[in-house]
């Protein structure tokens, strides 16, 4: 988006309220940090209105939804748009606590943060906003391992979603999933956020790889993301301590045939995002995820053309950022 749309558009960050909340999980000394951006006209606080979001097996909500690309993030769009937008970084990410085995040796301790841990944080975070708004139920959306989180959560929890939108959501996999390196999972990994460049890119085809991430859209993303690493030492080295509970989730769930959860249960109406060239979620599994909404009151699918997995990232945001805002914003009902 060029400057004069940035313009042209209305958007000014002057008019956004940003928030920040620390939330008591469910384990005593570990707190979930929250943000939350709102324009500061918005009064009326309405379930329809409300989106809470959830990150993937790797990097932060702030990383992955609130990075200011050209001036505006994901969040800020949904904010200017009209949204109240609450998003959570689960235990071990972003600016959440870290359980106590982060700061040890990753070979002393196995793989923290699973699902199950996933799905107990992101509905603390929900019934947070339900109590701090007097709502009974939020809109809700996820990317990735995040999809399988907040997938999970809408199907054990319906009363409380009035619509799910996913971006590129875990399913099973009968060849190697890119994230699962192999070999021996310790409690985390490190990230090398700065060579994450080469493998993004490298997941386009080579004539788009020039145009795919803007100018210093990359250094900006990455700087934020290592801003959030409470590591000095890791920090300074570039690199980004992961949970590998989820990893060990690819092998206990997707890669053995064995969903986590039924996304037939799901009964919310259905958004699901999927880049062109995603190479995490390829469109076969996109495509059998589909299918298995058929509890959904209704679903949809659009495919981003010439984008990745991290398409809220790219050249092509704005299609992924006014799809879901169109989604959320719709009052669509089946006939």
């Amino acid at each position: 988006m060029s400057k004069n749309e940035l313009t042209s558009s209305g958007f000014d960050t002057k008019e956004i309220v940003f928030e920040e909340h620390y939330v008591d999980s469910d384990t005593a000394g570990i707190k979930l940090y929250v943000r939350n951006k709102r324009r500061k006209d918005h009064k009326t606080f309405l379930a329809e209105k409300t989106i809470v979001m959830v990150h993937g097996a790797t990097f932060s909500s702030g990383s992955l939804y609130d990075v200011p690309f050209n001036g505006m993030s994901f969040i800020d769009f949904l904010a200017h748009r009209g949204f109240d937008v609450f998003a959570v970084d689960v235990r071990g990410y972003g600016r959440s606590t870290r359980p106590p085995e982060m700061q040890a040796a990753p070979d002393l301790n196995p793989p923290l943060v699973a699902t199950d841990t996933g799905v107990t944080d992101f509905a603390t975070a929900i019934d947070f906003v339900l109590r701090l708004r007097d709502l009974k139920n939020v809109n809700v959306f996820a990317m990735s391992w995040g999809g399988t989180v907040a997938g999970a959560y809408a199907a054990r929890n319906p009363d409380k979603v009035v619509k799910l939108s996913l971006l590129a959501p875990q399913w099973l996999s009968d060849v190697a999933i890119p994230i699962d390196q192999g070999g021996a999972l310790g409690s985390y990994r490190l990230v090398p956020v700065h060579a994450a460049l080469a493998r993004w890119l490298g997941t386009a085809p080579e004539y788009a790889r020039e145009r795919l991430v803007p100018e210093g859209w990359f250094d900006l993303w990455a700087a934020l993301t290592l801003s959030e690493e409470p590591s000095q030492a890791d920090r300074e080295q570039g690199k980004l301590r992961a949970t590998n509970g989820p990893i060990q989730d690819i092998r206990t769930y997707w890669r053995a045939g064995a969903p986590y959860y039924r996304p037939r249960e799901i009964r919310a109406p259905v958004l699901l995002l999927h880049g062109e060239w995603d190479i995490d979620v390829p469109l076969d599994l996109a495509r059998a995820y589909f299918e298995q909404l058929t509890g959904a009151s209704y679903r949809r699918w659009v495919e981003i053309g010439e984008a990745t997995h991290l398409a809220l990232m790219e050249s092509q945001r704005m299609q992924v950022y006014s799809e879901v805002a169109r989604f959320f914003e719709e009052d669509f009902k089946p006939e």
